[in-house]
């Protein structure tokens, strides 16, 4: 290699490798074969090309992603309501809501770090060892030192350490599940391709970070560091926009508008007192009162353990949430776009016909584990008697080399999947791979080579002192060897190839993967085989279709996400025909039409514009063969139709999607690091139910915090509204500053936050989804909380200067304005157990917690009201029993007109759009 290749080289990203011949690849690389880069040339390389490890974005300041935290409405209400408390030199209330913000801060700064780790773990995706040929000697170096034209040489058992132009291969299979999504090993070979070829079907290719797992083989370096398609992930990560949450979004709306009303009305109560002649000082104290009366200091606090208490019902039904609101936008999820294998399917490969002698069989059972039968029209078969069954099924036993390990209750495959299926096809018949080879041990073999696309056994039957081969590859390669077929009885008969391949069709159009299978008998003392002796000559015994069957429990799950408003999309890696039988068998496509308009490969998903794509993403369920880039543009797609998209994914490749979708929802089992960092959301048992049952929960916690937030305004603007009518009337305060805050930290949490612990309703999953754009509170819950704030301030000022006229002192008067507006709040918290239905509709001890926060209320209402020192501390007096029964009164008469708006509205108003709600 000459020096100045620095000068000469051409640039790598202008090439398609893999439409390359091997010597082209040799020569645009200016490398050599045998004896590859010279140490001069690697050092000039690296220079240029730099090491290949993938650059990290870089990342804020802890200190500048901490003050981040603080920049939201939410947040500055929370920050004046504090600094306005301090004011009034109530110093533990202060104290509260500072501890209120620091929390709510530290939350969210650990949230975004934890996101921050999605880069960091893509860079330990790069393998820290390859073997190489330099200076024309084998060598085994860091892989960060690799540069492109480096001749890296790959065994069984190495991640590829580098994007690798494949130039010589043996056997070779790359497992490129955590790249391209497909579900089996790939099978290499070193031809040129089509420029245009697909990333997943680029099988000349192997790419960094996949695992080879069978085979060995030569590579071209052609891409290192961040420039491999892992490196270009890790770019798409950086660039995918963070979606904010349906709840995030309406918290920040409902924060502005909360902050402009209080700003409003704290003005209109300073003004209004200074022109009624009032001292400003007074009036400024009077519209601090009204500020603090007003701010919902419990929010912040009800979202949180509302989210929390949805984080840990989630946990128990195997979703793990990484992320706090994820929790709520599950609910207002409108379309999941699910990976297949694993996810909706078993991730086990089974057999599930036989074809033999002209005959159909039908293998019940799914998944490895080996219980199930042969049947023929429904009834049971013996493999045993019926020849071309039992010969068939022991070409796919004997002409196998996977091992099938039992590990409690499951079992785990070594080797490869379908070879995995076809032992177990062999043990529902009753044949155990152990007992042939008792019987029939193997003298010889011809491996699996990806040209030839069989592999061949030679074995010594021990009882009729014979020795026999046995052959399985595909359709076509074993019956182009065949002359004739096994009956039943054993005989040789007729070979009908038209037939084989008819049926062969038949099965793949159900998606299945077949394989073929042929024997012969040879001379007694002969001890290899070679290709010549499967040439010709071969018996054709059957075949074997096998698929990877859906989980049961996604049949149903996908049904009740459809009932629920919620689309299912299936993307996966896979070929067309596969995916779309698994979409047929789990109902996200229904029998009959034009398939083909349900399916879009990757390939014309990449030929078609952004506006194009985003109207047919609506129509499409099925995605195939799709890229890295493919998934990032259909979420996009789906979200620029306005759609609430949950993604599901557990590869490297599914990470960037993962990021944009407005939950991520990454595989616990098989998902790697970067799929884990990058999701809001693991599932624990990667099962696509879990989605379900999450999103199921996400419901239920957005009802209980639209309860929470029904219940609690009332309040706020009761009180208000009592302070600011007081001042425009020129009356004294009917409740202190002091007063206010004490019901508010009271009833918050007392009775407010038991609702964060509400079951969900009955019927969640039949309602549609909850639009994106649809504010927290609707016209009809806004109305209820301006009449129910209303009665709670007319009652506690009628009740206040009823008092006063009857010659109460004021702390006597306030005692019972504070007790009629906690306990109008008692009362109404009934109402909102449930915002549409009676309080007896879900169970009046469905919530004991309810029980257990009025009991307590109560309590402390008569502390408040009858101990000295609490008397001292909030200007409280005690009350007659006559005077509790008018605040009782009161809540009764709220809780009545509550109820007889919700049964007037449910009989005769529930299809006028305002008051459905």
């Amino acid at each position: 290699m000459e020096s100045g290749g620095e000068k000469r080289m051409i640039e790598r990203t202008d090439l398609t490798w893999h439409s390359l011949k091997n010597e082209e690849v040799l020569e645009k690389a200016e490398t050599s074969a045998k004896g590859g880069l010279s140490s001069s040339e690697v050092a000039l390389r690296r220079d240029r090309f730099g090491p290949n490890d993938i650059t990290q974005k870089k990342r804020h300041s802890p200190l500048k992603m901490f003050i981040n935290q603080f920049r939201n409405p939410l947040m500055y209400i929370l920050v004046v309501a504090g600094v306005v408390i301090a004011v009034l030199e109530e110093w533990v209330d202060a104290g509260v809501v500072f501890g209120v913000v620091l929390v709510n801060a530290v939350v969210g700064y650990i949230q975004e770090e934890k996101a921050q780790k999605a880069i960091e773990a893509l860079s330990k995706a790069v393998i820290s060892e390859a073997t190489v040929i330099r200076d024309g000697k084998k060598q085994r170096i860091n892989a960060v030192d690799l540069t492109i034209g480096d001749i890296v040489l790959l065994q069984s058992g190495d991640k590829v350490p580098a994007d690798l132009r494949l130039i010589q291969v043996r056997d070779l299979q790359v497992a490129e599940a955590a790249l391209t999504g497909e579900s089996l090993p790939v099978h290499k070979y070193t031809e040129a391709l089509a420029s245009d070829t697909i990333l997943a079907d680029r099988s000349n290719m192997a790419y960094s970070s996949t695992l080879v797992t069978y085979g060995v083989g030569t590579g071209v370096v052609t891409a290192i560091g961040n420039e491999t398609e892992i490196g270009r992930i890790n770019r798409m990560i950086a660039s995918a926009v963070v979606i904010a949450t349906p709840l995030t979004r309406q918290i920040a709306r409902f924060s502005k508008v909360l902050l402009y009303v209080i700003i409003g009305l704290a003005a209109v109560t300073f003004v209004a007192g200074t022109l009624q002649g009032e001292p400003a000082i007074y009036m400024f104290l009077a519209a601090v009162s009204l500020a603090v009366a007003t701010i919902p200091e419990g929010l912040p606090a009800a979202v949180t353990i509302t989210l929390a208490i949805g984080v840990s019902k989630m946990a128990r039904r195997h979703a793990i949430i990484r992320k706090l609101p994820a929790v709520e936008t599950l609910g207002s999820v409108t379309v999941i776009c699910s990976d297949k294998t694993g996810t909706l399917t078993q991730n086990q490969m089974t057999v599930q016909e036989i074809h033999a002698d002209g005959r159909l069989f039908e293998i019940t059972g799914a998944g490895y584990a080996p219980q199930g039968e042969i049947r023929l029209g429904g009834a049971a078969v013996d493999a045993q008697a019926d020849a071309a069954l039992r010969e068939c099924l022991t070409a796919g036993l004997l002409c196998n080399e996977a091992n099938l390990v039992p590990e409690g209750e499951a079992w785990r495959v070594e080797g490869d999947p379908t070879e995995a299926a076809l032992i177990v096809s062999g043990r529902k018949a009753g044949f155990t791979r152990e007992a042939l080879l008792q019987r029939l041990p193997r003298i010889d073999a011809i491996p699996f080579e990806s040209h030839h696309m069989y592999m061949a056994t030679l074995h010594h039957d021990i009882e009729n002192d014979k020795n026999v081969i046995y052959m399985k590859g595909s359709v076509e390669r074993i019956l182009e060897r065949c002359s004739s077929a096994m009956t039943a009885t054993g005989d040789s008969g007729a070979l009908d190839a038209e037939q084989q391949h008819r049926m062969a069709d038949a099965m793949a159009r159900k998606g299945l993967r077949i394989l073929a299978f042929a024997g012969r008998t040879v001379e007694p003392g002969k001890k290899a085989i070679n290709h010549d002796d499967v040439s010709g000559g071969m018996t054709f015994l059957g075949l074997q279709a096998m698929i990877d069957p859906p989980r049961p429990e996604a049949i149903s799950a996908v049904k009740a996400c459809q009932n629920a408003g919620i689309r299912v999309k299936m993307i996966t890696g896979d070929h067309e025909v596969t995916a779309l039988a698994i979409a047929h068998r789990i109902g996200i496509v229904q029998q009959g039409g034009d398939d083909r308009s349900q399916v879009l490969n990757g390939k014309a998903i990449t030929a078609l514009p952004d506006e194009e794509l985003a109207a047919r993403v609506q129509k499409i369920s099925v995605f195939a063969r799709v890229a890295p880039e493919d998934k990032l543009r259909i979420v996009k797609a789906l979200q620029a139709n306005g759609e609430s998209v949950a993604m599901t994914g557990d590869g490297v490749n599914d990470a960037p999607s993962l990021k944009q979708a407005n939950i991520g929802i990454a595989m616990g089992i098989t998902g790697t690091d970067v799929a884990k960092e990058t999701a809001d959301m693991i599932l624990i048992d990667d099962n696509f139910a879990t989605i379900e049952a999450a999103v199921e929960e996400g419901r239920g916690v957005f009802d209980n915090l639209t309860k929470f937030i029904t219940w609690t305004l009332p309040t706020n603007f009761g009180q208000g509204l009592v302070i600011m009518v007081a001042v425009v009337i020129g009356s004294i305060l009917p409740v202190l500053p002091v007063q206010v805050l004490w019901i508010n930290m009271t009833t918050a949490v007392l009775l407010g936050l038991m609702l964060a612990f509400e079951p969900k309703e009955p019927g969640i999953m039949n309602r549609p989804p909850r639009p994106a754009k649809k504010p927290i509170l609707t016209g009809l819950l806004t109305t209820r909380i301006i009449i129910v704030a209303a009665m709670l301030c007319a009652a506690a000022f009628a009740l206040f200067h009823t008092a006063l006229d009857a010659g109460e002192s004021e702390a006597s008067a306030r005692t019972i304005a504070v007790n009629t507006i906690a306990i109008g709040e008692l009362f109404y918290l009934f109402n909102c157990r449930s915002l549409h239905q009676s309080m007896f509709k879900v169970g009046l001890f469905s919530n004991r917690l309810i029980i257990v926060g009025v009991t307590l209320m109560v309590l402390v209402q008569l502390a408040f009201t009858y101990l000295p020192f609490m008397n001292t501390a909030f200007h409280s007096a005690p009350i007659s029993l006559a005077e509790w029964g008018y605040c009782v009164g009161v809540g009764v008469f709220i809780y009545v007109s509550v109820e007889i708006e919700k049964l007037v509205r449910g009989r005769f108003l529930q299809n006028i759009p305002f008051f459905r709600g």
